[in-house]
């Protein structure tokens, strides 16, 4: 992985979104992508069933559970975990030929978060969303309405624990409100981005 790095001759970043289910990492990250073209989004791989209105290939690469045990076995994945019952990754291949080109927005739970900030050191900047509360948080999972009650209160539970982990980022971000969150993280973005140059 470090001869891929060392190969690599743009001073590009891997830009990590992460906090705990719920939190609104997708939205904000849909917003950063929006409002700044030099980031581009590495699509993960999930076991998950798509929620509706998500597309493979648009929203993530949606494969059995054979397929993604397959591309473990073969070093496929940056980075991969097991949450909630399903299999999450980030395609290696892919991270690697954005790079060349743009920064790399990785929109990714709180496990590979930390996995990835271990093997990129100063090459990866990490956000961590919290929500305003946490009967917020219970709230917009309810509201998502993409889960059981029995779901949800996993992912509260779940929660709890990842929150702890908030101080191996970089930086904290309270998503209250959505504008807001995304000029904080484009603000730090610029000042860092800008003083490696």
């Amino acid at each position: 992985m470090e001869n891929q790095l060392k190969k690599l001759k743009t001073k590009t970043r891997l830009i990590v979104i992460s906090g705990p289910s719920g939190v609104g990492k997708a939205t904000i990250s849909k917003e950063l992508l929006a409002k700044n073209p030099d980031i581009k989004l590495s699509l993960s791989a999930t076991t998950r069933l798509p929620r509706p209105g998500e597309k493979d290939g648009v929203d993530y690469w949606f494969l059995s559970l054979d397929e993604f045990l397959a591309r473990i076995e073969k070093n496929h994945f940056l980075e991969w975990a097991r949450v909630h019952g399903n299999y999450y990754g980030t395609p290696l291949e892919s991270v690697y030929a954005q790079l060349e080109h743009s920064h790399v927005l990785l929109e990714i739970d709180i496990q590979g978060g930390c996995r990835v900030k271990e093997m990129f050191g100063d090459r990866c900047l990490t956000f961590f969303l919290l929500p305003p509360s946490f009967k917020e948080l219970s709230i917009r999972l309810k509201k998502r309405a993409s889960e059981t009650q029995a779901q949800i209160e996993e992912r509260l539970k779940t929660a709890r624990l990842e929150l702890l982990r908030q101080d191996e980022y970089d930086y904290s971000i309270i998503n209250d409100d959505i504008d807001r969150a995304v000029n904080q993280i484009l603000l730090i973005l610029k000042g860092r981005l800008c003083n490696e140059d």
